[in-house]
């Protein structure tokens, strides 16, 4: 019984060996070739490079264009017999000039960036030229203010100084304003300034003389204001000089008096001696 078990156990691997070593064993003969009788099962991957295409595998000739060629060549329809087939070959020629195409998708979009790009160029070149010109319109502005009020202060040669002259004419225009406090409208508003302007002439006389030429540069932009200024300072002119050789004249026939009357004095002190 145990005997029978381990025949059981051992029968199948020495079967398998048995049968390998006769499969190997077996004697065939080795071909270099295939024998003429084999026919191969699978499709071979090339095809049969003895086939010669032939006028009758061949498609019909095209009629002759200008873009194609045609060549006459020879081969054999078999290469085991000697006769000979002409076979006829289109050979496509190369356009002699690439036709034109359309320009592609990518071409328009960067044709349409171009554009946007040149557009946002244009406008903010403008926009910076703009800014440049407000930008100088504005410093000229500036240094024109400013070489005006620089220009309106007396010079350091003349001894004139501002600050004790500016407070006479503020307290001049005040004392202006208290005087006509009960007037009409009209000497309310004309009294100060008339009593500022004296002042300022009395206590700044260069500085309001600098003041009349920036007034007068001013006018002259207006003929109008222009002419009607210098009738009015013609005419203030003429009246000082009137006023003044009538208080010359006074003057005159004053001291004419007086001396006169001194005279008489002494001779009456003289003769009562």
């Amino acid at each position: 019984m145990a005997a029978r078990v381990l025949l059981q156990r051992h029968a199948a691997p020495l079967t398998a060996s048995l049968v390998a070593g006769s499969i190997m064993l077996y004697p065939r003969a080795a071909l270099a070739e295939a024998p003429d009788s084999y026919t191969p099962i699978k499709k071979p991957i090339y095809d049969d490079l003895d086939a010669v295409p032939t006028t009758a595998t061949l498609p019909p000739a095209r009629p002759s264009s200008p873009s194609s060629t045609t060549s006459t060549t020879v081969v054999p329809e078999n290469p085991a017999s000697p006769s000979l087939q002409e076979v006829v070959v289109h050979t496509p020629q190369q356009p002699q000039q690439q036709q034109a195409r359309g320009p592609t998708p990518t071409d328009r979009l960067a044709s349409q960036v171009r554009e946007a790009r040149l557009f946002l160029y244009r406008h903010a070149c403008n926009a910076e030229d703009a800014l440049n010109r407000t930008m100088d319109r504005a410093f000229h502005l500036e240094r024109s203010f400013t070489d005006t009020v620089a220009g309106l202060a007396p010079r350091a040669e003349t001894g004139e100084k501002l600050m004790p002259g500016l407070v006479y004419v503020l307290v001049a225009a005040m004392a202006g304003s208290m005087v006509t406090r009960r007037s009409n409208i009209l000497l309310r508003a004309t009294v100060p300034v008339a009593f500022g302007v004296a002042m300022g002439w009395t206590a700044l006389p260069v500085t309001m003389g600098n003041v009349s030429e920036l007034a007068w540069r001013y006018e002259q932009r207006f003929p109008v204001v222009a002419q009607s200024h210098i009738k009015t300072r013609e005419a203030w002119t003429n009246s000082v000089q009137f006023a003044e050789a009538h208080r010359r004249v006074v003057v005159d026939a004053v001291d004419d008096k007086v001396k006169s009357a001194r005279e008489t004095v002494e001779d009456w002190v003289k003769k009562g001696k």
